[in-house]
């Protein structure tokens, strides 16, 4: 038997009886579909951070953005492209098997030989470009205009492999590299169109050269597991981003929850202050924002455990079975 008993905040109450149960609207930073303008619309950012990005921003270089978990690293991202006005952007996400090539291009040789036997036959070869995809550091740079960038964001560097840092200096200095299957195709076939990341366009390589016209807005995130070599740092802005303070704790909880949210907020806001600044917890941002949006909704966070499940330290374990 199916009961409508969903006016409770509990939607879930692990007692086996089956609901019809609506679930209420997410909160504002887990709605999805609305793409850069719902990311970046309501970031928050001091002046003096802002001139850094306008620094980057001005001298065509990379913006290195470091600091704790929940700072709004990523997000920084999303921004800059909301305010400009600039696309959605371009997402590559570092892992210790990263290398330089995942960024620039992917060539599927396996897929073309398999595709070219089966069309031997009939004479139907496809052709190289469908089998040549730009990755996200290659479509940033083959696809901007003058005066309009992509913009790229490369996640978690640090935990790249050691070398990646060092290998992407020619790139960004250069603002091209070479795809070795089109370079060799001979001046018979000069241009051959390729796919590219995120879109079902073509873009036209010659000679199997990707050159960029404008630079991209390239905002580099990391956690500060490692060090960078110098010779990476000098080609770099470098932006160290600062927990939040409390009042830009209340500005933040009041973009993304309004009025009501900063009504019922302070208490969570002092206690997350505390607790982080005397170091007994690791918090992020998001985690302040999480509980305050479980309030709104009618959870009582005032039972520990609730408490502790979405305000728990991020240097600690999973929670005690």
């Amino acid at each position: 038997m199916m009961t409508d008993e969903t006016s409770d905040w509990r939607l879930y109450r692990g007692d086996r009886v089956r609901r019809s149960a609506t679930l209420p609207p997410p909160p504002p930073w887990r709605r999805f579909g609305g793409g850069t303008a719902a990311r970046g619309a309501e970031y928050h950012i001091g002046p003096e951070e802002a001139d850094v990005v306008n620094a980057a921003l001005h001298l065509r270089r990379p913006l290195l953005v470091t600091g704790p978990p929940g700072t709004g690293k990523s997000s920084l991202a999303h921004s800059v492209a909301h305010e400009l006005g600039l696309d959605a952007p371009l997402r590559w996400d570092v892992n210790s098997r990263t290398v330089l090539a995942d960024g620039l291009y992917r060539y599927d040789a396996v897929g073309r030989l398999r595709d070219a036997g089966t069309a031997g036959r009939s004479g139907d070869a496809p052709g190289i470009g469908d089998y040549v995809r730009l990755g996200p550091l290659g479509t940033a740079l083959a696809t901007g205009v003058p005066g309009r960038p992509r913009v790229l964001l490369v996640d978690e560097l640090d935990k790249g492999d050691i070398d990646l840092p060092n290998d992407l200096l020619v790139v960004f200095e250069e603002g091209e590299f070479h795809i070795p299957e089109l370079a060799r195709l001979g001046p018979d076939r000069a241009e051959v169109q390729v796919m590219v990341e995120g879109s079902l366009d073509r873009h036209t390589v010659r000679h199997g050269r990707v050159a960029c016209t404008e630079f991209p807005v390239t905002v580099l995130t990391s956690n500060g597991e490692r060090d960078f070599p110098p010779a990476f740092l000098r080609r770099c802005i470098r932006l160290d981003l600062k927990p939040p303070t409390g009042d830009r704790l209340r500005e933040i909880v009041g973009a993304h929850l309004g009025a009501e949210g900063l009504a019922v907020a302070e208490d969570l806001i002092e206690s997350f202050l505390d607790r982080r600044n005397t170091g007994r917890a690791v918090l992020a941002t998001d985690q302040l924002l999480n509980a305050v949006h479980l309030r709104l909704g009618g959870a009582d966070l005032d039972r520990a455990h609730l408490d502790a499940a979405v305000l728990r330290s991020l240097d600690e374990g999973g929670l005690p079975g």
